[in-house]
């Protein structure tokens, strides 16, 4: 495996940046408008792709002629096929809904401008997230050399967080759209498996990504940060703890919790029917 180009990478950096800032700007200024700001949510997802898309461009000009040209291709196109489908999902979602709840419980908290605590507080942070999520998918632009074992590797775990995620949404979207269903907590399909079938897909999706880059161990080692810190939001920071926060007390949550894993997904647990009388 060739020497990995840091200046252009670090060049790159640069470019990838202006990328997510631009789409989140532009984002900021359409929700104003509109007067709300949950659209940033579907951002989100087309971030990735503008950095993917423009990362890949910084690489296909590099002075040094680039990474592999397939392994190029392929973690644009992947990264670019996960982004594109979640900004539908969410945007589909979430058509003529008003604000999301969670955003009109941050806003509340303002001392001045409500939009200007926004774009602080969730398009500025979500942007250098996006870029440094991202880093070894820029980073994996530049590797040089066919891709091994490492990426084929990380293009099945890619596909297995993509089909946890497509499978998972289209399920709870179903069990949503059932009028008979209001109420009830969905434990049904992946979700019976693990009652997070949508962030477990994300942190295969982020880690299948990052072994694309570990044809290179300097390249990975710098941009192993990146999954971490991906793991840490599904987890333990605005995912699963904050969604998990917001579900205690509905009814049947506490006995759902109890037969369903928390994350990974694991075959349900049986439990003692209560409205079976002991003997």
């Amino acid at each position: 495996m060739s020497g990995f180009p840091w200046g252009e990478f670090a060049r790159g950096l640069g470019y990838a940046a202006c990328a997510s800032l631009a789409v989140m700007l532009v984002t900021f200024a359409v929700a104003v408008r509109k007067g709300k700001h949950r659209i940033v949510d579907v951002a989100w997802g087309l971030a990735f792709v503008a950095v993917a898309l423009v990362s890949y461009g910084v690489s296909r000009t590099a002075g040094d002629g680039g990474g592999d040209t397939v392994r190029q291709l392929l973690v644009t196109a992947l990264t670019c096929v996960w982004g594109l489908r979640l900004a539908v999902h969410i945007a589909l979602r979430g058509r003529g809904a008003g604000e999301d709840p969670r955003y009109e419980k941050m806003l509340d908290k303002a001392a001045g401008s409500r939009n200007l605590y926004a774009l602080r507080t969730v398009y500025l942070l979500q942007g250098a997230l996006v870029w440094l999520v991202s880093l070894p998918v820029q980073a994996a632009l530049h590797v040089r050399g066919a891709p091994t074992a490492f990426a084929w590797a990380g293009v099945a775990l890619w596909a297995v967080g993509m089909a946890f995620e497509a499978v998972g949404d289209r399920q709870l979207a179903r069990f949503k759209a059932d009028p008979a269903h209001q109420g009830r907590i969905m434990d049904r399909g992946l979700w019976s498996w693990t009652r997070h079938p949508n962030y477990f897909g994300d942190f295969c999706v982020w880690w299948g990504l990052f072994l694309i880059v570990c044809d290179h161990g300097p390249a990975a080692a710098a941009t192993v940060v990146s999954p971490l810190v991906m793991s840490w939001l599904l987890i333990g920071g605005s995912g699963k703890r904050l969604l998990e926060r917001h579900m205690e007390g509905r009814p049947g949550w506490a006995r759902y919790t109890a037969r369903t894993s928390g994350f990974l997904p694991l075959p349900p647990k049986s439990l003692p029917d209560p409205d079976k009388p002991r003997p």
